[in-house]
């Protein structure tokens, strides 16, 4: 095996985009600071609906290049966040897009929904044993909001993890490897009620015409439930520009953006967990008063004080 860096951190999301999005900030700080990020995708995103009326024909309905297309989006993201190692679960195109939850796409040949999990897990499995990160962030079992790919990711991410530590499994694909801490994506509920409540304040000064609602952000969450916080204000700039990489699926003015339904939200550079494996760290700092305010001054969670401090390093009490 070759030598590795002491944090490796693998991150499972459904399609390009999703990314940058829910944990753009938390991987330029690490991509920065030396630690091997990996970003494994499940598919291409070919389903996505298209925003730029000149790429409105690489849609899945007209010439359905879109997937092709946003594998360039996720290069050029990638370069933005520092991160040189991103995949697609099995290679590119193995598993295709199924669109929204009870879609005929759902049942197509192919279609990430309905892969066999044990199967689409090994793939997973193998690049975990070479990798051997310490820390997987995936969504929760609804996958954020109830995306069929979201959902799969998830199950697909658990399961890759059982079966990456289980030395009867695969043997052929290394050796077994524990990753020590899973997290999933979350948003604590009043740190997106107070961001929205701001957007409202200035809609008239961006280029968005609405603003959506704390319904429109995936993972949110009431605030005990947040175990982590990673603070990426200094990579605020980073984010916003890997998200408008994804030129097809968002508009971005930041602070804010936009998807394909032109609801503006908030652009998050404090980005947020639930640790739901492996042991809570005991050194984080209690997240009260003004921490966590790259979101236009926000506090996190408003001015939340508790006496279980969140973690600010996913790596807390990790060995390397």
């Amino acid at each position: 095996m070759k030598d590795l860096p002491d944090r490796r951190l693998l991150l499972v999301h459904a399609h390009p985009d999703d990314e940058s999005i829910n944990n753009g900030a938390t991987m330029a700080k690490y991509a920065a600071e030396g630690a091997r990020v990996t970003l494994v995708t499940c598919t291409l995103g070919e389903e996505g609906e298209v925003i730029p009326p000149a790429l409105a024909h690489l849609a899945p309905d007209r010439d359905d290049a879109l997937g092709p297309h946003r594998v360039g989006e996720l290069a050029a993201a990638m370069a933005e966040l520092g991160v040189s190692d991103h995949r697609f679960l099995g290679g590119p195109g193995r598993y295709r897009d199924s669109g929204m939850m009870g879609a005929p796409q759902n049942h197509r040949p192919g279609a990430f929904w309905s892969a066999d999990l044990d199967e689409a897990a090994g793939h997973l499995v193998a690049v975990v044993r070479e990798v051997r990160p310490q820390v997987l962030i995936t969504y929760d079992p609804n996958g954020g909001y109830g995306h069929p790919d979201h959902i799969q990711a998830h199950r697909v991410a658990m399961r890759a993890a059982e079966l990456a530590a289980d030395p009867g499994f695969r043997p052929d694909l290394g050796a077994p490897w524990e990753i020590a801490k899973i997290y999933w994506n979350r948003v604590p509920r009043p740190v997106a009620e107070s961001a929205f409540g701001r957007l409202r304040e200035v809609l008239d000064k961006t280029p968005f015409a609405k603003a959506g609602s704390v319904d429109d952000v995936p993972g949110v969450v009431d605030d005990p439930v947040i175990t982590t916080e990673i603070d990426g204000a200094a990579f605020a700039v980073a984010k916003a520009s890997a998200m408008r990489a994804h030129v097809t699926q968002i508009e971005v003015a930041e602070p804010w953006f936009a998807l394909s339904n032109a609801l503006a939200q908030p652009l998050l550079t404090t980005e947020y967990y639930e640790l739901v494996r492996g042991e809570r760290s005991e050194t984080g700092v209690p997240s009260a008063g003004g921490r966590g305010s790259g979101e236009t001054g926000i506090p996190s969670a408003g001015g939340r004080v508790s006496a279980d401090p969140r973690e600010t390093d996913l790596f807390q009490g990790v060995a390397p």
